[in-house]
């Protein structure tokens, strides 16, 4: 991440920590809750592309997260607080195991891997037990109170929405000051030199197989804890949730608001792509034939995004 985007970040966080002041309703409360969830995965979309990977199994990384948070609560009785940091830990695992095999062939066959990938771990989630089949997992727990010496505690209840968004609001804020070291350190400028041109950067010392399996970790590891967020922010997850067509979604939020700024660009677009269709809702014909559209138009006439635009104004400045 660039100097120069560090402010506009910075700006979007403080103003993200102030919206609560001015959204009272629970509803729109909710809705950001959600966004602060879609762009961090579609941050994960990111990171893994400047590798030169496609994933199509982001929700499912995403769902092994949530999953693991709801068996650690439910079935361990691993307080909220420990499960969220251990499902996300448990990703990372996860991620690397399975890694290993898929990173190493890269460009199209490491797309059609995890596309199967998706659909294998759906299938997973559905047909075994312990995930609850395909009826899911109820009765998550959410976090427990956060005492505050001489003023009770905080605590977390299905009404409690502002409490949920500035948890929320955290641990974005820790997954973007943990990408922007990445980014800043040498193993961003590894990854930005393998999006570049693979065969170069190998001629350079840089070791594809590595870097791009430290990204895909990476990224399955903050997708996981941010699946663990969302199992105990619901209380409850079904499968369908995390199927590849959520990945798809990502992709396009990424894409929307500019994959050349992997903090903002998926902020702006999670946005819009959050908010948008969901008050297209009330029209269920329509949000599907919008966001297709949007889609088609986002490829053709705005392929580097809406924060594309700027460098754009820039040069005709």
């Amino acid at each position: 991440m660039g100097i120069g985007k560090i402010p506009g970040t910075v700006i979007l966080i403080v103003f993200s920590a102030c919206l609560p002041l001015v959204v009272r309703n629970p509803y729109y409360v909710h809705l950001l809750i959600m966004v602060g969830i879609n762009a961090v995965l579609a941050m994960t979309f990111i990171l893994m592309l400047r590798t030169g990977l496609i994933s199509l199994a982001i929700a499912a990384f995403w769902g092994i997260g949530a999953y693991s948070s709801a068996l650690l609560t439910l079935r361990l009785g691993l307080p909220v607080w420990l499960a969220m940091p251990a499902a996300a830990a448990v990703t990372g695992v996860v991620a690397a195991l399975i890694g290993v095999l898929l990173v190493k062939q890269g460009g199209f066959g490491f797309i059609i891997q995890t596309l199967a990938l998706g659909f294998i771990i759906l299938l997973v989630f559905g047909t075994f037990k312990i995930f609850g089949g395909y009826v899911g997992l109820v009765g998550i727990p959410h976090p427990e109170p956060i005492p505050i010496p001489f003023a009770g505690s905080l605590t977390f209840t299905s009404t409690s929405k502002i409490l949920f968004f500035y948890l929320m609001l955290f641990l974005v804020l820790l997954i973007v000051l943990t990408l922007a070291a990445f980014y800043s350190g040498w193993a961003g400028r590894a990854w930005r030199a393998i999006g570049l041109s693979p065969r170069l950067a190998e001629s350079l010392g840089i070791d594809l197989f590595r870097y791009r399996l430290l990204a895909f970790v990476i990224a399955s590891t903050m997708a996981g804890l941010m699946g663990s967020f969302y199992a105990h922010y619901y209380g409850a997850i079904v499968p369908a949730t995390f199927g590849p067509f959520k990945t798809i979604y990502v992709h396009v939020y990424a894409i929307l608001g500019s994959i050349e700024f992997p903090i903002l660009g998926p902020a702006v677009g999670s946005l819009i792509m959050t908010f948008v269709p969901e008050f297209l809702r009330v029209t269920e014909g329509i949000e599907p034939i919008f966001t297709g559209v949007l889609i088609v138009l986002l490829i053709i006439f705005l392929p580097s995004g809406l924060l594309g635009l700027t460098k754009l104004l820039r040069r005709k400045g």
